[in-house]
């Protein structure tokens, strides 16, 4: 429970003042249902026992006994209908009021829950958009070591079970105790010594109960942890649908998601006849301590403890059953509880992930490059053992076209994944006009940098909002504009809706070279300072690649740019073309340069012109 309300103190705040409504609207809704049925015990008393007649009103005073002169008062009345109208009239009287406390009741009750809508539903929005944001905002190798499908089944399976669980629970915290205490001082009113007995079996019953409960939280968490696998399983069969079909895998991949299914079906199983145990369990103890404190009240009655009338006894016990449905919703809620956290502590290992990525609190401005890129003896590795750069030093000139080849795996992606700090380096650092980039403002840093990578990521919507992805201001001119550049107005224009087409999932509607030009469009819009090209043509058709090579010779004009190409033709005219192998520079030069060098290059513009 301690992690529970960790877990309020965190979300619970925002909402003070719905807290503080809902328990007022709870409290006079428990004095109500006390009033309606200690509106029996004068029924009873009077209608079956003549001494019980009161034929002398008390006047109020605040000097005296205000809450005794208000029961003699009521006695009184009751007593003056029966005595002139008959005892039918007066159980009429003594009813009215029991259906005005009731009325107020159900009313106050209505207004706590009404209030608890706003607050539950409240919190679960700050959680949705918290886990969210802190998606958004982890570092890319966050996500290297974690699967898609888990990650998805945390941000909505497991936001859905604390919805249901923990939040459908809170109504419960903020109702059954307050509930549950008038009861007892009402009760307590009525015979300390029967009250005091009654309530040294609860614990008792709530012992048993809270036994049964401590498997359930592990036992979700379980559940959750396979339905991330399921969800994986699911993602990554859609997405390589195409393969699965290829090599008739059809099979293969049905039955190993059905046996992931057969495995989650066994834990739900397991979890749900557990938590449908608390109603009957509860329900059964109840019966048990309801029957030993009838058998007890009996005794005291029978053995003539003047404290204790009949009509009392009754009473009481209307109010003590009244307390078996808190109870055993505070058991259930206990149950819910336990389930509801094992999510959320699967939620909080999105949201309490360390991001490796630090900003300076006090970092430094910058809008445009003046003068240079500097990489000075940068090493880095992803998992602190292999180091996929190795003590790599460079200097980009402003304006400067900067090639990078090599073959795959030596360590250019991650060469200029660095520069936006997508990764933090090892060893060594990475300046902009002398000042290294971790001094600079996050957000400013990344605005003065385009990418266009080989895979051209599109977003489900819009052509028009793809190409505006990220800035907020641009207008129709604007989007037209860059779409020329990148040699994608045409063929817009002949999709069915133009700019308002939308382009599928992940662009599934356009091909490679409409949705290339259509990322190299995004780019041109955003102007940056700093261009980074990683492979944009590499996976294209030749008409494709002459297109979209035209739209980038126009984008790198006057533009600071790195620049990784397979393919040698495209960077002939680069400045300068870094040859990297196994993680270092090895050589460097123009085209001309590295040819007549007779090296690593060489061998590479050799095999492509084979």
């Amino acid at each position: 429970m301690r992690y529970f309300f960790s877990f309020l103190r965190r979300y619970l705040p925002p909402y003070k003042s719905k807290v503080v409504v809902t328990f007022l609207c709870n409290i006079a809704s428990a004095i109500f249902s006390v009033m309606s049925v200690a509106l029996l015990i004068p029924i009873l008393e009077i209608i079956f026992q003549q001494d019980s007649e009161v034929t002398t009103l008390m006047p109020f005073s605040i000097d005296g006994d205000m809450s005794k002169a208000a029961v003699n008062n009521f006695y009184y009345y009751v007593t003056y209908i029966k005595l002139t109208y008959g005892a039918g009239f007066a159980l009429l009287f003594s009813g009215i009021f029991m259906i005005i406390a009731t009325m107020l009741k159900c009313g106050m009750a209505y207004a706590a829950s009404y209030s608890n809508v706003g607050l539950r539903n409240n919190m679960v929005r700050d959680i949705r958009r918290e886990i969210f944001a802190k998606i958004v905002s982890l570092p890319v190798g966050f996500f290297s070591n974690e699967r898609k499908g888990d990650i998805m089944q945390r941000a909505t399976g497991d936001v859905a079970e604390v919805e249901g669980s923990v939040m459908s629970s809170l109504d419960m915290f903020l109702k059954n105790p307050v509930l549950i205490i008038v009861y007892i001082v009402s009760m307590a009113i009525m015979s300390p010594q029967l009250t005091i007995f009654a309530f040294i079996l609860l614990p008792v019953a709530g012992s048993l109960i809270g036994r049964v409960g401590k498997s359930l939280k592990r036992q979700s968490r379980e559940g959750q942890e396979k339905m991330g696998v399921l969800l994986g399983i699911l993602e990554e069969t859609i997405g390589g649908l195409r393969v699965v079909k290829a090599f008739n895998a059809e099979k293969h991949i049905v039955s190993h998601y059905s046996d992931e299914t057969q495995s989650y079906c066994n834990i739900a199983k397991r979890l749900s006849r557990r938590r449908d145990l608390a109603h009957p369990m509860s329900e059964f103890l109840g019966t048990i301590v309801v029957i030993i404190v009838v058998w007890f009240g009996g005794t005291l009655i029978l053995n003539g403890d003047g404290s204790l009338t009949v009509a009392k006894f009754l009473a009481f016990l209307g109010i003590f059953y009244q307390i078996i449905n808190p109870a055993k919703n505070f058991s259930t809620a206990f149950y819910n509880i336990q389930k509801g956290m094992a999510a959320m502590e699967r939620i909080d290992k999105i949201l309490l992930a360390d991001d490796h990525i630090f900003e300076n609190a006090n970092g430094k401005p910058i809008k445009q490059l003046q003068n240079c890129i500097e990489y000075r003896n940068v090493t880095f590795s992803y998992n602190g053992e292999i180091d996929v750069l190795k003590n790599v030093s460079l200097t980009v000139p402003k304006g400067k076209m900067i090639a990078l080849v090599g073959q795959s795996g030596s360590g250019k992606s991650t060469f200029v994944d660095l520069l936006p700090r997508f990764w933090d380096i090892t060893q060594g650092e990475i300046l902009i006009d002398g000042v290294n980039i971790k001094d600079y403002r996050l957000h400013d840093l990344r605005g003065l940098m385009g990418n266009v990578n080989q895979d051209a990521l599109l977003f489900n919507d819009t052509i028009y909002n793809n190409i505006a992805f990220g800035i907020s201001n641009a207008t129709q001119e604007d989007v037209e504009r860059a779409a020329r550049i990148a040699n994608a107005h045409e063929f817009i224009l002949a999709q069915p809706e133009g700019y308002q087409t939308n382009v599928g999932d992940r662009g599934s509607k356009l091909s490679g070279g409409q949705r290339q030009r259509i990322s190299i469009a995004r780019a041109v819009l955003r102007n940056p300072e700093i261009l980074i090209l990683d492979e944009a043509t590499s996976a294209l058709d030749t008409e494709s690649e002459r297109l979209v090579q035209d739209a980038l010779e126009k984008l790198l004009v006057g533009r600071t740019s790195l620049v990784i190409a397979h393919r040698l033709s495209t960077i002939r005219n680069a400045d300068l073309i870094c040859v990297f192998h196994e993680g270092q520079i090895v050589e460097t030069g123009t085209h001309d340069e590295l040819v007549a060098l007779g090296g690593y290059y060489k061998k590479l513009h050799d095999m492509q012109a084979l």
